[in-house]
């Protein structure tokens, strides 16, 4: 799955180059398909023509978060990635559902941790000053307290302890956002880091 929020001209070039190394390196077995995830189409400024068949097989397809309906029950993950571009009311509400479907249909417990640590991400990325206070009165799930967020900032200590772990974990936050698309520019913005931070983060990583 590709998640682009930036327009990209290359991005289908690039993408299907991706996917060709892929399989010439890992000959995998199963068969294989590709998601990629906008916040709205007009995002999606890539030219097919060389690919045209890989989208009428379906072996590629794209999904427009902000064309999903509100009455659907799109798949975990995408209603997941989805939060990126709700508003924060909303995010707050979907979260609570994403928090508990995650609860009920998910079995695995890894599995259950990734998730509700990409949904803690996308959290932290809509309210980069909530704290523990907050973020507890909105998620009682006693999942959620476990996750690494809370485990390594949001713990007992002295302000100075707690200040430092936030600012840890946003830089572990970097790799995650970049990956997202946002510029370095926009990942120093959204964390309160400056962008020597950001850049020396993203090569440690």
């Amino acid at each position: 799955m590709e998640v682009q929020f930036q327009a990209d001209t290359k991005m289908y070039s690039r993408l299907i180059a991706e996917i060709c190394l892929y399989l010439r390196q890992n000959q995998p077995v199963n068969d294989w398909s590709a998601v990629v995830l906008y916040p709205s189409r007009s995002v999606d400024t890539g030219d097919i023509k060389h690919y045209r068949e890989f989208f009428m097989s379906q072996r590629v397809r794209r999904i427009y978060l902000d064309e999903l309906s509100s009455e659907s029950s799109p798949p975990i993950g995408i209603a997941t990635v989805k939060l990126i571009v709700t508003s924060e009311h909303t995010a707050i509400i979907e979260a609570r559902e994403l928090v508990e479907r995650t609860r009920l249909e998910i079995n695995s417990p890894i599995k259950q941790q990734q998730l509700l640590q990409l949904i803690e991400t996308i959290l932290l990325y809509k309210f980069p000053t909530m704290t523990k206070e907050e973020m507890e009165k909105m998620f009682s799930i006693s999942e959620l307290k476990n996750t690494r967020y809370f485990q390594d900032v949001f713990q007992e200590g002295k302000q100075e302890g707690i200040e430092e772990g936030q600012r840890q974990e946003k830089l572990r936050m970097v790799a995650r956002f970049l990956k997202l698309g946002l510029t370095v520019e926009q990942v120093a913005e959204e964390l309160g880091l400056s962008i020597e931070e950001v850049k020396q983060a993203a090569q440690n990583l």
